[in-house]
């Protein structure tokens, strides 16, 4: 499979996780970066009336996520660590986070990502850690199968 095939299964990989049903975020992967982006709804605020801090951990963890599997094209990651830092709420509009991979070594991948706002102020970043699994790409939900939504 040739780099762009495997960005292309990635993204049917990311729209094919059941979360993603909730969200409905869109995702572009390329080789070691990844863009995450999502319409904020009312349905993911707190009680004080902005965004949870469990929205910006999966979009930043998401982006950094698929920056590591793009490089990865053997099995699924998975995430070992994540580190979230909050920098303002976010009360509606649009979340584009980019995720970028800063190193690798011995079947790890480090990867961060930020989250900004539709008028492209940081919102928040994260850092994280994610290891080689032992599930096989090819068996991952929506990875091969090219008619999949």
């Amino acid at each position: 499979m040739d780099p762009q095939q495997h960005f292309a299964a990635l993204e049917r990989m990311y729209r094919a996780g059941p979360i993603n049903r909730l969200y409905r975020p869109e995702i572009t992967v390329t080789d070691g970066e990844a863009v995450v982006e999502m319409e904020v709804s009312e349905d993911f605020f707190h009680a004080g009336r902005s965004l949870h801090g469990s929205v910006y951990f999966k979009m930043l963890d998401d982006a950094a996520f698929f920056a590591a599997n793009s490089r990865e094209r053997e099995v699924f990651v998975l995430t070992a660590s994540f580190a979230t830092r909050f920098r303002r709420p976010v009360t509606g509009g649009r979340l584009k986070a980019v995720g970028k991979i800063i190193g690798a070594e011995g079947g790890r991948y480090r990867a961060e990502a930020a989250l900004f706002d539709e008028s492209g102020t940081r919102v928040a970043e994260g850092s994280g850690v994610f290891a080689r699994s032992r599930m096989p790409l090819t068996e991952a939900m929506g990875y091969a199968e090219p008619g999949f939504p």
